[in-house]
């Protein structure tokens, strides 16, 4: 999950904050004005009241968005061949689970990009996708390939929309997303807990969420939420690229930038996966 993964946000040619350099037309059209009087500070030109965006020169070897799919593809060919191996050896996806997680964080608050960690974290976490892939499957037939599909499907349409301008970020809505991730974060090691250790109330495989209000289950509601979150994820690394590829940020960011959409993307197939599993194992 991204949860305004730091990797990215922190660094202003990825969060829109760096301020655009200056076309030698638009120079050539300032310089060229006029000035009746020289210019007094304070009086004719207003005075700094906040803080300049930081300067981030244009690299020699920037970040492009065929790099960068380029390098998510990559991400994910290794993801691939790991799950193979989950798939085969599922007994590796909760060990794999517990590393994936500690990778994800640890390479998210990094502040300089590392690919070796990213790597590192494409193959635990295709353990851990593989392995819970099987037993997935194992019980709710076709579940892999529906759950494949829906996230295929969301993944286009927010790009689609992303594209067409009708989504976009928001200060406001980001903060809320802030929130709102954390908390579920929180809630899914809580109940992933109580249920390992069958906590009346939580023995069940999915504990909290196979509560049911009204007939329907719990976690049906909490993961159209977290799908929700997830799609809003997205937008943010989408966004994220295209502030990286126009502040043309170092080439090495398109590593970052595809860490950010594979975790984003593994998120929304795990929700997907666990959501198809309640509905169908209500039915």
């Amino acid at each position: 999950m991204a949860l305004d993964n730091p990797a990215l946000s922190r660094n202003p040619a990825l969060n829109g904050t760096a301020n655009r350099t200056l076309s030698a037309d638009e120079l050539n059209r300032i310089y060229s004005q006029p000035s009746a009087t020289p210019n007094r500070p304070g009086i004719d030109q207003p005075q700094q009241t906040s803080p300049q965006a930081p300067q981030i020169a244009g690299s020699d070897d920037p970040m492009t968005y065929e790099d960068t799919l380029a390098k998510t593809a990559g991400l994910f060919i290794i993801l691939v061949a790991t799950a193979v191996v989950g798939w085969t050896f599922p007994d590796v996806a909760f060990p794999a689970a517990i590393v994936g997680l500690g990778l994800g964080l640890w390479a998210s608050f990094k502040r300089k990009p590392s690919v070796p960690l990213y790597i590192a974290y494409a193959a635990v976490q295709g353990l851990f996708i593989g392995g819970i892939s099987y037993v997935f499957e194992s019980m709710w037939d076709g579940i892999v390939t529906q759950a494949v599909l829906a996230t295929l499907s969301v993944f286009a349409v927010v790009l689609l929309l992303f594209r067409s301008g009708k989504v976009r970020t928001s200060p406001k809505m980001t903060k809320i997303f802030i929130i709102a991730a954390s908390g579920y974060l929180v809630f899914s090691l809580l109940n992933f807990a109580l249920s390992m250790f069958q906590v009346p109330g939580f023995d069940t495989m999915f504990g909290a969420r196979d509560i049911t209000i009204a007939g329907i289950p719990l976690g049906v509601v909490i993961g159209i939420l977290a799908i929700l979150m997830a799609s809003y994820s997205l937008v943010m690394d989408f966004e994220f690229v295209k502030n990286g590829v126009e502040a043309r940020a170092p080439r090495v960011y398109g590593w970052t930038a595809a860490f950010g959409l594979m975790v984003t993307i593994i998120w929304l197939y795990v929700e997907f996966l666990r959501l198809i599993a309640i509905m169908r194992g209500n039915n």
